[in-house]
């Protein structure tokens, strides 16, 4: 026999229900298909009935509706057809039936007042919206009157009359003082429902003359005031006590009608002295317990979702001391209509049978109509097919022009319910759609499950085949799902194949064909085993696996069930693992885990790591298991339970840990229960209701655990309703017109009884919407429809069983599902800041538009084309993601002289908004990348010739091209330095008038408006005279020495001095700054000749002023600006004058924000003053002493006068250029020398490193100030030399001598 199942397969089809539960076909959500079948209209999305529009804003009626083919739409207004086209402030959204009403630009609000109803129609049927009635909230003023000072006596009752005016919706009413501060409220005094404010006695406390009502009117955003009211309080003694009067409400009954579902609020105040206590209630029954609260100091009483039940006599009761009063308030609940069935979708196939049901309930009972495509039935076209009984339409043998969409109204005098269910008849030939030549793959005797997902109407017929021409399939050994699935539950080697599955109807027949591999398992034929090693030894777990060959097995080791710890001595092998030097920390359980695709397998040692024994005789192990387990004084929420230890094995027991199992909900599962010292054998257990508990104990020790004792005896505790709510209850819409409600879902002993379910309510915030609750099955998940697109929920779930509710769950607040946003930023501007660097600003979406999280901005940009080159490449476009509501960002990597697009997107949950409109900004010229290539030919005895490409990158409109040149000899010293313009259109160059047999140095760049780019260096040699000239003889590190040699007749060549440098060429980069509030520590890196001269150029960035210039004191590479603007971006770059005048890239930074400044001013403080004085005294002695010394023929203690074979670098400075030549008095006529800064016992030699950090304060005496300048004593630095080397180095002053001692 063949059977069938209607469970779903292991990879289920989603399931789009057109026809929800009672439809005769199931439509699969399948793209493809669902764009070929018709489908009649349904409304997705509507405003509410009683819609409250602010009269400030634009008014946005919704109507959404989906169908095939597409819907069209139109409106009624108060019963009759509105024309959108005859009104200009009257609009359509495109491919929606929204309506907006533009108020903004001139309408009026009040004019759109009405009933509106919208109608999506297509060849298929017309759905119907629900009657929207459109009403303006109003805030009117307060009415104006004369308020007269209350004069009251001690101990009487007052009432304060707010009367506040009628507002749409009513206002929310508080009080307030003139402070703008809540008045304080009591069990004396307190506010009523009426906003009236409500003294039971009068104290002298209450004297005040700013007695203030306030009305919010929340729709409009604003607050409206009442006059201040003052009261006096005079006093009189004795004060008499009186008993309780009713303030409100007035007579000894009175009556209140009340909806159900609603919260039904009832209230009681009372005046007397001392101040009366208030009591609730119910005649003839009982308060519900879990929906019943007390406020307002008990005077009011508040039931929530209330039902026909809670009707009644409810008694309100006031008592002191002196008596009491009461007062009898009868509670009608009447009903709105509520569904019991609501009409649901119908698709037929053509012949079919169906039925529509639409059932309600109310009080008074609702009457039930019935509409067809928006035409009450009775007028509407007939249809044989079609029969009408009360709630329900009953369809016989329907054809496909039965297609129809139904409406279904239950009213009452309450309000209505409107339900729009459509009837589709589709007559749709067999389609199958799982892929065509599936492969499954199945691990042997395991079940396997063939997918044949299929559509058709009427319903296909399935039938499966083995092979190409097999026989149908039948017998125990199948299973055949409604689904179309077939599942083999134990599949073995012979069940390889090809499976033909085939669906036919009256309209047709089709195929498929699926194949079916099954694999041997994976198994493990060596498992690892219990270890026990020693301290510090070593250890090996086998893991040898066995599986199929086509399969590719990977091997995990655990530890603990974790990965295994980042050690070294734990060695991996491909059968193995092994652990050297074992210690205390490697006990635990290993496992080993083999995974394929398609299966797992596991298995588990323990090891155990002990200490070497003193004597062989002492054995440790791990305790015996405790045994003898008894339960005893067994109550409904605790019990004792007591055990005797098991041997302890040389090892002392520890703790014991106690386990419990429930074998009514997870049976043959062992969870955590407590854990006592080692020394206690009973411990009293906390249970839970509706469990069915065993125990067992289990034996620590220092070595591991004993094996489980064996289980206690079971004991059933009674059932309760649950003690606790779900957690981590969270509402994230999925789609845009819905609400995703989930949450934990209780583990089975926390149900405390059967039955669990939860009650899932929720309500828009901020909206005066009433709590909408259902009640589902033991689910984790609730989606609500038709919501609007991302607006706050208040969201609540609880649990209950068969006994009852858990206590009242808290709030958390959800959103409803994002759409895309639906406007792009506005007013993009782009400045740029230089060459490769701009700014780009726009204005922020309004929050409303974003329809989502706002998570930011990104910026889409791309390079058009170079201006310099006109020639366009592959568009690249890049994106910039700034974060959160920023209206701006930087765009680095531009490259120059070029132009450029880009537009801005706003980025929320759901993706990404339209584009802004794309913006074009061009970058500057910037300077060009070095030539391409340098290439030196043709050699002569005094000539060479020059070949270059241009740049790569221009990056602008080159000028010039720049050629240095100097004669270098072997021991890499350069003579002077020789530049040469050259016009940009040239390639090439010949050198004449060079000297034979020598070897130049070549430095050539290119330059545009903005400045010169990095250089390209290339050495070339003259070739030598053929003459056979004698060389100049080179002394180490001093340069040429003067010799004679011959020359040729026609050329005579003067040798120059030479220098020694370092054989790099110039540069300067890596310019990094780091910027506080008011300063900036600019540093860099230069490579190049020595004694280059430094200077800092700086100013605003995007500015057109000329550069600000500072001079860096010495070869430092580095220099800080003071005095700059808080919050300021600069742009900054570094130069030297002393090679041509080169300068590095530019580097833009921002200093930080003002902050506000605590510090003292130092130059005022006492002590600073005083140590100043010292100084300056110290320096005017100092002064005298030298001036004495100098009159007597004395020296400052400068360098004496080098050997007679000088360093030519060292020469005396001149006059004309502000530096010193030479200082003596009259009988002293020497030279200071170069580095005479220093004392003679550390004069730095020549051969000291010129670069050394010591040098710069960062040895062992010198350190860093905060804002990078030096603290500390210069060392006497040589100042470096520039490349040229015809200038002499700085001769300090003896007043710099000075100024460097202090």
């Amino acid at each position: 026999m063949m059977k069938k199942k209607s469970i779903p397969a292991s990879k289920p089809f989603l399931i789009l229900f057109l026809c929800q539960i009672i439809s005769a076909l199931d439509v699969p959500l399948d793209s493809k298909l669902l764009e070929e079948l018709s489908q009649p209209p349904t409304i997705t999305h509507q405003s509410p009935k009683d819609y409250i529009v602010d009269p400030r804003e634009n008014i946005v009626i919704q109507c959404e509706a989906k169908g095939k083919p597409p819907p069209s739409f139109s409106w009624t207004r108060n019963g009759t057809h509105f024309d959108i086209d005859k009104d200009a402030q009257v609009t359509m959204k495109p491919n929606s039936g929204t309506l907006v009403i533009n108020i903004m630009n001139g309408g009026k609000a009040e004019a759109y007042e009405g009933v509106y109803q919208c109608t999506a129609r297509n060849e298929r049927g017309a759905a119907i919206s629900n009657n929207i009635v459109i009403r303006p909230s109003r805030s009117p003023l307060w009415t104006k009157e004369k308020l007269e000072p209350h004069h009251v006596r001690e101990g009487d009752s007052l009432v304060l009359h707010c009367r506040p005016p009628v507002g749409l919706p009513p206002p929310i009413i508080f009080w307030m003082d003139n402070a703008f501060q809540r008045l304080p409220q009591s069990e004396r005094v307190s506010q009523g429902l009426n906003g009236d404010l409500y003294f039971s006695n009068v104290q002298p406390e209450d004297t005040r003359e700013d007695y203030i009502c306030y009305a919010r009117f929340n729709h409009t955003q604003t607050i409206q005031q009442k006059q201040p009211i003052s009261v006096k309080v005079f006093s009189t003694k004795p004060v008499t006590e009186r008993q309780p009067v009713l303030l409100t409400p007035t007579g000894s009954t009175s009556t209140k009608v009340e909806l159900r579902g609603n919260v039904l609020l009832l209230e009681c105040i009372a005046a007397g002295l001392p101040t009366p206590v208030i009591r609730w209630i119910k005649e003839g029954g009982e308060l519900p317990s879990n929906r019943t609260f007390f406020e307002n100091f008990k005077k009011t009483l508040k039931i929530i979702d209330v039902s026909e039940a809670d009707s009644g006599n409810y008694k309100c009761i006031a008592r002191n001391t002196l008596g009491s009063v009461h007062h009898v308030i009868s509670v009608t609940v009447k009903a709105a209509p509520y569904w019991i069935t609501a009409p649901r979708n119908l698709v037929l196939s053509p012949g079919e049978d169906g039925t529509l049901i639409c059932r309600a309930n109310g009080n008074p009972k609702p009457s039930i109509s019935w509409l067809a495509n928006g035409v009450p039935i009775a007028i509407a076209p007939e249809d044989p097919s079609r029969k009408v009984d009360g709630d329900t339409i009953i369809f016989s043998h329907v054809q496909e022009r039965s297609s129809a969409v139904y409406q279904c109204n239950a009213s009452n005098e309450y309000g209505y319910l409107l339900a729009n269910a459509f009837v589709n008849v589709l007559a749709e030939p067999p389609r199958i759609l799982t892929p065509a030549n599936k492969l499954y793959q199945v691990i042997a005797d395991s079940p396997a499950l063939l997918d044949c997902a299929y559509f058709g109407s009427p319903k296909p017929e399935i039938e499966w085949f083995k092979g190409v021409k097999g026989s149908i399939l039948r017998g125990n050994e199948y299973v055949f799902h409604d689904n179309g699935t077939l599942e083999i539950p134990v599949a073995q080697k012979d069940s390889t194949g090809t499976y033909t599955c085939v669906a036919r109807n009256e309209l047709g027949k089709i195929q498929n064909e699926v194949h079916l591999e099954i694999k041997d398992p994976t198994m493990i034929i060596k498992q690892p085993e219990y270890k026990v090693v020693q301290r510090y030894g070593q250890v090996s777990f086998e893991c040898i696996i066995k599986h199929d060959s086509t399969l590719l097995p990977t091997v995990i080791w655990l530890k603990d069930n974790d990965e295994l710890p980042d050690d070294e001595r734990f060695l991996v092998g491909k059968d193995n693992l092994t652990i050297m030097n074992v210690t205390d920390k490697d006990d635990g359980t290993y496992t080993c885990i083999v995974n394929t695709t398609l299966d797992s397998v596991s298995a588990s040692a323990v090891l155990t790591v002990v200490a070497a024994p003193p004597t062989p005789a002492i054995i440790y192990a791990r305790p015996n298991p405790p045994f003898d387990l008894e339960l005893t004084g067994q109550l409904e929420r605790s019990i004792e339970l007591s055990w005797i230890p098991g041997d302890e094995n040389n090892s002392p027991i520890t703790h014991f840990v106690i386990e419990y199992e429930d074998g009514l909900h997870e049976p043959g599962v062992w969870h955590y229960q407590t854990e006592v010292p080692g020394t206690q054998t009973t411990v009293q257990l906390k249970l839970s209701p509706y469990v069915n508990y065993s125990f067992r104990v289990v034996a620590v020790n220092k070595i591991g655990r004993s094996q489980p004792s064996e289980p206690s005896e079971q004991y059933l505790t009674k059932s309760a309703s649950p003690d606790e709510n779900p957690a981590n209850v969270q509402g994230i819409g999925s789609e845009p017109d819905n609400l995703v409600i989930t949450w934990e879902s209780l583990k089975g002993f926390q149900s405390n009884g059967p039955g669990l379910q939860y009650k899932v309510s929720w309500r828009q915030k901020d909206v005066d919407d009433e709590w909408t609750s259902v009640i589902v099955a033991n689910v984790s998940k609730y989606i609500v429809s038709g919501t609007p697109t991302f607006v706050p929920y208040e969201i609540k779930v609880q649990a209950l069983n068969d006994l009852g509710y858990a206590p009242e769950p808290s709030e958390v607040i959800g959103h409803s599902g994002e759409d895309l946003p639906m406007v792009a930023p506005g007013n993009v501007q782009v400045h740029v800041i230089n060459s490769t660097l701009a700014k780009v600003h726009w204005d922020p979406v309004p929050l409303k538009t974003v329809r989502g999280h706002l998570q930011g901005y990104k910026v889409y940009y791309w390079k058009v084309q170079s201006l310099s080159r006109r020639s366009r490449r592959h568009v690249e476009k890049k994106i910039l993601t700034f974060r959160g509501n920023k209206t701006f960002g930087m765009l680095p990597g531009l490259e120059p002289y070029s132009s450029y697009k880009l537009n801005v997107r706003v980025v929320n949950g759901k993706g990404e908004g339209p584009a802004s409109p794309d913006k074009v900004f061009k970058t500057p010229e910037g300077v060009p990348s070095s030539p391409s290539y340098l290439k030196i030919t043709n050699p002569t005895l005094d000539s060479l010739t020059l070949e270059w490409g241009s740049p790569t990158h221009p990056n602008g409109v080159l000028t010039s091209y720049i050629l240095k040149f100097q004669p270098i000899n072997n021991t890499h010293e350069l003579g002077p330095l020789v530049e040469i313009r050259i016009p940009a259109n040239e390639s090439s160059l010949i050198l004449k008038n060079l000297n034979y047999s020598t070897r130049y140095k070549f430095y050539f760049n290119a330059q545009t408006s903005v400045g010169s780019g990095s250089q390209i260096t290339e050495e070339a040699v003259t070739i030598m005279d053929e003459a056979g000239i004698l060389h100049p003889a080179v002394v180490a590190g001093k340069g040429y020495s003067e010799i004679l040699f011959a020359t040729s007749p026609v050329m005579h060549t003067v040798r120059p001095t030479f220098y020694k440098v370092q054989p790099l060429y110039p540069r300067i980069r890596n310019v990094t700054t780091a910027a506080a509030e008011t300063y900036a520590n600019i540093s860099w890196e230069y490579e190049g000749p020595d004694h280059a001269n430094f200077y800092v150029e700086y100013g605003v960035a995007g500015s057109k002023e000329d550069w600000k210039k500072e001079i860096v004191n010495g070869s430092r590479s580095f220099f800080v600006l003071k005095g700059l603007t808080p919050g300021t971006a600069y742009k900054v770059r570094v130069g030297a004058e002393g090679l041509s005048g080169f300068r590095s890239s530019e580097d833009v930074f921002e200093t930080g924000p003002a902050m506000a400044s605590r510090q003292v001013d130092i130059a005022t403080q006492g002590w600073f003053i005083g140590l100043m004085c010292a100084v300056a005294l110290l320096i005017l002695i100092l002064l005298i002493v030298c001036f004495i010394r100098r009159n007597k023929g004395g020296k400052y203690p400068v360098k004496e006068k080098e050997d007679a074979h000088a360093d030519p670098e060292i020469q005396p400075m001149k006059e004309d250029d502000g530096t010193f030549g030479e200082y003596s008095d009259a009988e002293d006529h020497k030279p200071l020398k170069k580095g005479s800064r220093t004392p003679s016992d550390r004069t730095v030699k020549k051969e000291d490193s010129d670069d050394s950090l010591v040098d710069y304060g960062e040895g062992v005496n010198g350190q860093f100030n905060e804002d990078g300048s030096f603290i500390g004593q210069y060392s006497g630095k040589k100042e470096k030399e520039p490349a040229e080397g015809n200038e002499s180095s700085e001769a300090p002053s003896p007043v710099n001598a000075m100024n460097s001692f202090v």
